[in-house]
């Protein structure tokens, strides 16, 4: 059964995986200056790889956006994180469709994910800087925050992408072994 292009198991499972980076999100305590790793964006890449559709992605991008806006703790993070996402989901498309042969495995789901998870900080830095500014030096903020965010991410989604993947018999058992 589909809902205008959109299969309803494809709505549900995008919608449980931006809740559960919703729920990271609010709950995982700021690190430095206001700033916190961001799991709604593992969960934002796992739908991208997953679905390989634009127009959820789309919507997975803006929702995440408006959830991680409302429970940023960076001052002025409201706008930077919608305007972060949605500028991210556009990159990462484009990088999974350059490497859609190679993002059937837990090393192109990572790599993915790291990009993404540099762009997404790079641009939330920036996007916040015109914005508001920023509470230290850009450099600073990225090292401390967005590269080990980056890593988190990266084991974050190649573990749920593992799962996600076998639970709905895209693997077999023996691809699952790390």
């Amino acid at each position: 059964m589909s809902t205008k292009g959109f299969e309803i198991r494809d709505l549900a499972e995008a919608a449980l995986l931006v809740s559960i980076g919703f729920i990271l999100h609010a709950f995982f305590p700021a690190i430095v200056m206001g700033m916190k790793p961001d799991f709604s964006l593992a969960m934002m890449f796992i739908v991208l790889i997953v679905k390989r559709d634009l127009k959820l992605g789309f919507l997975v991008a803006l929702a995440t956006g408006i959830f991680t806006a409302l429970t940023t703790t960076f001052p002025g993070g409201q706008y930077a994180n919608i305007i972060d996402k949605l500028v991210t989901f556009v990159a990462v498309s484009a990088i999974i469709r350059l490497l859609a042969d190679s993002l059937d495995n837990r090393i192109g789901v990572g790599i993915v994910t790291v990009v993404g998870t540099v762009i997404s900080g790079a641009v939330f830095l920036g996007a916040a800087a015109l914005i508001t500014g920023l509470p230290g030096p850009f450099s600073i903020l990225f090292y401390t925050v967005v590269l080990p965010a980056a890593v988190i991410n990266a084991v974050t989604s190649v573990v749920l992408y593992m799962a996600f993947t076998y639970s709905r018999g895209f693997v077999s058992k023996k691809d699952t072994s790390i």
